[in-house]
């Protein structure tokens, strides 16, 4: 059983644009962090990313003077949205290394090669929240435990959620975005050229970005 969904495969209209809740002035909780909106309690349950409407990708300044964006295209995903306890909320994603889509097969074949990625010997990347905080009335933020080529470290995700809708084929879906960026010489992508004019040939820096539409599989209580 292929445990992954590749992007191209879906095949339905683009949903409606999220509409955010129209949120009142924010009251906040003892602790002096704001208090959830009540009316996101109604989209307490289990959630899966749906790929085809779904981008997550990276960007990377490549020779100084320009961004490589990419993204990945096959992965599975496991999401429990709590929206009376945030902090109950909880996140698992599984990409496929081999699936790295930048518009060039030979960039491609690079980063999945040995220099970087390594997919053949090690074919998932994984992460796994272990926080998640209400920042502000509609932005989360959450913490996990990153895994690349078998290295494993914290990273920091800031998450904005952009609403709820019915689509039309009747699935309810919720909408989130969010970024972070890493050092990838921390996962060991430590491959790198130098420039004759000085610097690196690609950053260290690599930003990670989510554009993420999730299908409720399980309602919640």
């Amino acid at each position: 059983m292929n445990l992954f969904n590749r992007a191209a495969s879906r095949r339905r209209p683009e949903p409606p644009t999220f509409p955010r809740l129209p949120y009142q002035p924010t009251p906040f909780t003892p602790d002096g962090g704001p208090a959830p909106d009540p009316r996101l309690a109604a989209l307490t349950g289990e959630w899966m990313i749906d790929p085809a409407h779904s981008r997550i990708g990276f960007s990377v300044r490549h020779a100084l003077v320009t961004t490589v964006r990419g993204a990945f295209t096959e992965y599975r995903s496991r999401l429990w949205f709590d929206g009376r306890d945030p902090a109950r909320s909880r996140a698992e994603i599984v990409l496929s290394t081999a699936s790295v889509e930048t518009g060039v097969q030979q960039r491609d074949a690079h980063l999945t090669g040995r220099d970087f990625l390594d997919a053949t010997a090690h074919p998932r990347m994984r992460f796994v929240s272990t926080a998640v905080r209400l920042t502000d009335a509609d932005v989360y933020r959450m913490t996990g435990d990153l895994t690349i080529k078998g290295t494993t470290g914290p990273v920091e995700l800031e998450l904005t959620y952009l609403g709820h809708v019915v689509d039309a084929f009747g699935d309810e879906r919720v909408g989130f975005d969010g970024t972070t960026t890493i050092n990838r010489s921390e996962w060991g992508l430590t491959y790198n050229q130098r420039l004759a004019e000085g610097g690196a040939m690609v950053s260290e820096k690599v930003r990670l970005q989510f554009d993420i539409a999730a299908l409720r599989t399980i309602p919640g209580d």
